[in-house]
């Protein structure tokens, strides 16, 4: 993957703004998933502009198309970076839900998430207090298709000066490389926190990506 012309793509998305204007949901999903397929920001705005110019919702549309490309491109990037290294091998069924990749052989789904206001709780709380925003994230966070309770790792991304921008940081791809690879270097699965939830017995780590 050419991250640099992945990022540059990324940061066009930068200019509008970020809102949803409603939960995610499957059936905007199946309405939006030609970003799959969409590298190129210009080409995403076309494809907008054709498939929803006439819809009543179209601003809703245009808001939902631009976030979901933009968190899918950047996930996209962050399982790149991570299958890069020895110690971690992708996940043959690239359609699983609940498997990305396997490190040290311990099967993980990621998500890249900023840091949540609704935690109500400080920064500083959160670190030290990591495995209680673990179960939080859980909890509150994948909803409908994308809810599951299975080992995941957790990108926490936050401009700590500019907590509105936090959504921002998901394009600095090459900053956020830096990061994974730190943490890689020095993965240890005895040090993942387990969880259990609905009977399952869940392994699961935060890695902080702060500015």
């Amino acid at each position: 993957m050419d991250y640099n012309l992945l990022e540059n793509e990324l940061k066009k998305r930068l200019n509008y703004p970020y809102i949803w204007g409603r939960k995610q949901a499957d059936n905007f999903d199946k309405q939006t998933n030609f970003i799959y397929e969409t590298f190129f920001f210009e080409e995403l705005l076309d494809k907008i502009e054709s498939n929803f110019k006439d819809e009543l919702d179209y601003d809703q549309l245009k808001n939902y198309t631009l976030n979901r490309w933009f968190n899918f491109w950047s996930a996209k990037a962050i399982e790149s970076i991570f299958c890069e290294h020895e110690n971690v091998e992708a996940h043959l069924n690239s359609k699983d839900k609940y498997t990305d990749f396997y490190i040290s052989s311990v099967p993980f789904d990621h998500k890249t998430t900023v840091f949540p206001k609704g935690f109500n709780k400080s920064v500083p709380y959160a670190i030290e207090h990591k495995n209680e925003l673990i179960e939080w994230l859980y909890i509150n966070q994948s909803q409908q298709k994308r809810q599951h309770t299975k080992n995941r790792l957790f990108l926490v991304v936050l401009d700590y000066l500019n907590p509105k921008d936090n959504w921002k940081l998901k394009a600095e791809i090459g900053w956020m490389r830096e990061i994974i690879s730190a943490y890689l270097r020095s993965f240890d699965n005895s040090k993942l926190y387990n969880i259990s939830i609905e009977n399952s017995t869940i392994n699961a780590d935060i890695i902080w990506a702060i500015k």
